[in-house]
């Protein structure tokens, strides 16, 4: 009678180790998705910020149409992927998507920015450096939003992949989350100086 009272208690405090073991994940799982959802609220304003941006430079950019309409359709599709990610932001899949999209949006507007800097009447505009004034300060809290969640998404994986978690992550479907790097058109190569 003592042995079957033994394996009893050997068998719930296992069980009650291995519920321990999946209700940290879920913690840290949704962790990274609420990171996510922050990232998620400074795009949608960036997004909302482009189409005013565009359509107060097309006065000034009449001859620029190409550009113009680059720079609109890699919104568009930077907020389709992130529509996405939104839904799902552990699927890996999306979250590349939204990575790459976010890296054509950022070309584009690398390209937008230059060519207004040809123009100092559009330049000069109230209406075009409030807008981006506004696009700036966006792009700061999407960067540190950005940063949040990939420390999120580390801290995630990590948690899954140590042990013992990781005898039962594959088993309860806890699958490693992708980081949201975008590359930065900026940085293409390192400026060399030669003298």
């Amino acid at each position: 009678m003592e042995v079957v009272w033994i394996v009893l208690g050997v068998l719930v405090g296992l069980m009650v180790w291995v519920v321990m073991i999946y209700n940290g994940l879920v913690k840290f799982r949704n962790r990274f998705k609420n990171a996510f959802s922050q990232i998620d609220v400074q795009l949608r304003r960036r997004y909302d910020l482009i189409p005013n941006l565009v359509e107060t430079a097309k006065a000034y950019l009449t001859h620029e149409r190409e550009t113009l309409e680059h720079v609109i359709a890699a919104r568009n599709h930077a907020l389709s992927a992130m529509k996405k990610a939104s839904r799902h932001p552990e699927d890996a899949h999306a979250m590349k998507a939204l990575a790459g999209a976010e890296g054509m949006l950022g070309q584009a507007m690398l390209n937008f920015n230059a060519l207004t800097e040809a123009y100092p009447n559009l330049k000069a505009d109230q209406t075009m450096q409030q807008l981006t004034e506004e696009l700036t300060s966006t792009e700061n809290r999407v960067a540190f939003s950005r940063q949040a969640y990939n420390d999120e998404v580390m801290f995630y994986n990590t948690q899954r992949e140590i042990f013992p978690n990781v005898l039962f992550s594959g088993v309860f479907g806890f699958a490693e989350a992708a980081l949201f790097e975008v590359e930065n058109p900026k940085v293409k190569e390192v400026v060399r100086v030669h003298f």
